[in-house]
């Protein structure tokens, strides 16, 4: 065999990566040492995310023993799903439904925390090719080669793991604008025909779908270096593709501008999001796919709570496949599958092929306005609190 430079690299230190590091040291403390993350990247690293923080990723991140709220952050009370400004309003009676962190500060703070377990990272290494040969893994970088026993492809939506190791894997990739604002418009705006101030409610409407745009507008609460801000967005699955639409930026421009916000005067940011399916495999021997590599939440580009989960039954994964010698990766599909992460991310996948497919306005207003008590009932129990059938 190669000598080996650890047993264990994984390719990126955002949440998918770090929280596969953290429970294989939590669960298989042994391993610990073999493990090293590279990212090509220095924390305090800028991440284009939205931030949404949901229930699920605060309950693994609690079973790691993680504090979430010692980041930075803005609790949201009540979450609003719509259609054209009216439709499905909910709220948690004994916590926020969601919680909203800048990923610079969100994904540091969680690095800090692995180093503080003995997990090793090395920064501004970019990885340009893999290679998985019969006893191990060739990973070359711009500061030479290193070989591995396995990899785990934690490198995101663009990253170069599943371009490698899965050429001939479908894609489907959603796209995705986002703006920051200031809380409230400018002195000028006239609230008539519009809201004046969001508060701390979460808003996500739907009222783009039926012009082909496969998705939602969004707006929330945030903060940026202490400073309270909105963050406005734009997804869109891309399902409707083959079909006339307007341009991205168009239904932003429009809901800001029923607030008072002239997108024109804030500077738009971009980003794909690659998102699951599940006839698209995961590993192949000697590698392994997390996060949005292996796929994000289809219906709402949903990444950080998806990403910890990928990485607690990766974790899993991993640690049985040393103590079987045996890289073959083989269980791991179904592994997640019949997880709660996986059981959500299928039904995710089938709402998305429904919600964002039947595109009319009457199915629309009728989803969001009309059988709102049902949408909420069977959100909960069959979209969210996956984090609790984890392994």
């Amino acid at each position: 065999m190669t000598n080996l430079e650890r047993d264990i690299f994984i390719l990126g230190a955002g949440p998918s990566g770090l929280s596969t590091a953290l429970h294989l040291a939590q669960h298989y403390p042994h391993l610990t040492p073999r493990i090293r993350i590279l990212e090509k990247a220095h924390h305090p690293r800028p991440k284009l995310c939205a931030g949404g923080l949901v229930l699920d990723a605060e309950v693994i991140l609690e079973r790691l023993g993680l504090d979430v709220s010692e980041v930075p952050h803005v609790d949201v009370d009540r979450t609003h799903f719509e259609f054209a400004g009216k439709g499905l309003s909910l709220r948690n009676p004994l916590r926020q439904t969601l919680r909203v962190i800048r990923r610079n500060e969100f994904d540091a703070w969680l690095a800090k925390k692995a180093q503080s377990r003995g997990i090793e990272i090395t920064e501004g290494v970019t990885v340009k090719n893999l290679v998985v040969e019969k006893d191990c893994v060739r990973v070359d970088t711009d500061q030479g080669q290193f070989w591995a026993r396995i990899v785990v492809g934690a490198d995101g939506s663009n990253g170069i793991t599943r371009r490698c190791i899965l050429p001939d894997s479908p894609v489907h990739t959603a796209r995705v604008l986002e703006v920051l604002t200031p809380t409230l418009p400018s002195p000028n705006f006239s609230a008539t025909g519009g809201v004046l101030g969001r508060g701390q409610d979460a808003y996500f409407d739907f009222f783009p779908v039926p012009a082909n745009i496969a998705g939602y507008v969004w707006d929330f609460p945030t903060q940026v270096n202490g400073v309270p801000m909105r963050c406005w967005g734009v997804y869109d699955t891309n399902l409707l593709a083959d079909e006339k639409r307007p341009q991205l930026k168009d239904p932003l421009a429009q809901e800001m501008s029923r607030h008072g916000f002239n997108l024109g005067e804030y500077e738009i940011k971009g980003h794909p999001i690659r998102w699951y399916d599940p006839k698209n495999p995961v590993s192949v021997p000697r590698a392994l796919l997390v996060g949005d590599a292996a796929g994000a939440d289809p219906i709402f580009g949903e990444g950080i709570s998806i990403a910890l989960g990928y990485g607690a039954i990766a974790a899993r994964e991993i640690g049985e496949s040393f103590q079987r010698n045996d890289y073959s990766f083989s269980g791991y599909k179904h592994r997640l599958m019949r997880s709660g992460l996986g059981q959500t991310l299928f039904t995710r996948w089938f709402i998305t092929q429904v919600v964002y497919t039947l595109k009319w306005r009457w199915f629309q207003f009728l989803l969001w306005r009309i059988l709102k008590p049902i949408v909420g009932i069977a959100g909960w129990l069959f979209v969210l609190n996956w984090s609790k059938r984890i392994h």
